[in-house]
């Protein structure tokens, strides 16, 4: 087994200990805040869950942007920035660039980085480490950390009930029609196109495969033409009316898991992508072109 897989099985474990330490964190988002959450790549993907998440249940205005393309300007009561290494380029700028002008909150894994110095509060998650160069169970963890702090949402599983199909969805058998296809498109409504987003991401890291991702309203407006025999398109959530239809009248097969919290069906991608390195001859513990940690050259932070 790759350490991939084995850092993967351990989700729910983690999820149940974010919900202890969000009980536990004072700095967490409070209610009716304007605030703005970043990150690069996996932590964006979970940056914009969570935005969705939390502004949904009417929990304050919450603007998710990649680190990057953090609009200058713009007002806000916190900052949340997500960084499993503590160490990014672009987060650590983002950082230094507010500080003394808002509050910001980081999640990290790693206590040892600049990241501790760059935010006015830090939640480490170090538990949900990962020696992995693919995030899995760190971006969950730290997602499950923030939801947990959302505290009861109308037509939302608690974290803990999360964990408890999280953990049905680390062992339980993937379709071999699924592994098997050429190609899979991630939809998601709300919250779950971020979800979604991160889902085609790590089949692109581990296996380099043919993946899109798109809200799941849009995919009829041309990203369907993409689904036949032998493709896949995977819905986090609720299915749109008419969407398995039409689906079905292209050829494509369809996974959609609407029983199941979206945050634990991102389990069973993840496990898919592994399954498809594998069986491509790759290994998912070290994918082509990729670090732990984004450092640009001439501006390290160490």
């Amino acid at each position: 087994m790759s350490r991939t897989a084995e850092e993967i099985a351990t989700q729910p474990a983690c999820w149940r200990r974010a919900v202890e330490a969000a009980a536990a964190f004072d700095d967490l988002p409070r209610p009716g805040e304007r605030i703005a959450v970043t990150g690069c790549g996996t932590s964006w993907f979970m940056a914009i869950a969570y935005a969705t998440l939390r502004e949904a249940a009417g929990l304050g205005e919450t603007d998710a942007f990649a680190s990057s393309e953090f609009p200058a300007g713009r007002t806000y009561d916190r900052v949340v920035a997500i960084t499993r290494s503590g160490t990014t380029t672009e987060v650590l700028d983002l950082l230094n660039r507010l500080k003394g002008t808002v509050p910001t909150l980081a999640l990290t894994a790693d206590p040892k980085t600049p990241v501790m110095d760059a935010a006015d509060s830090v939640a480490v998650l170090d538990w949900a480490d990962e020696e992995s160069v693919v995030q899995t169970r760190f971006a969950t963890t730290a997602l499950a950390f923030l939801r947990a702090g959302l505290g009861h949402v109308p037509g939302l599983k608690t974290v803990q009930e999360a964990a408890v199909d999280a953990e049905l969805a680390v062992t339980e058998p993937l379709p071999a029609s699924v592994v098997g296809a050429e190609q899979w498109t991630f939809l998601g409504r709300g919250w779950t196109y971020g979800l979604a987003l991160e889902a085609a991401l790590k089949m692109r890291e581990a296996a380099g495969a043919w993946t899109e991702s798109y809200p799941a309203m849009e995919y009829r407006h041309g990203p369907i033409s993409i689904t036949g025999p032998g493709r896949v398109a995977w819905m986090f959530g609720m299915l749109p009316d008419g969407l398995a239809e039409d689906v079905a009248r292209v050829g494509g097969e369809l996974v959609a898991r609407q029983e199941v919290d979206p945050l634990a069906d991102l389990i069973r991608a993840q496990r898919l992508a592994v399954a498809l390195a594998e069986s491509r001859g790759y290994d998912p513990d070290h994918p082509r072109n990729l670090t732990r940690s984004v450092i640009l050259a001439g501006r390290p932070h160490q």
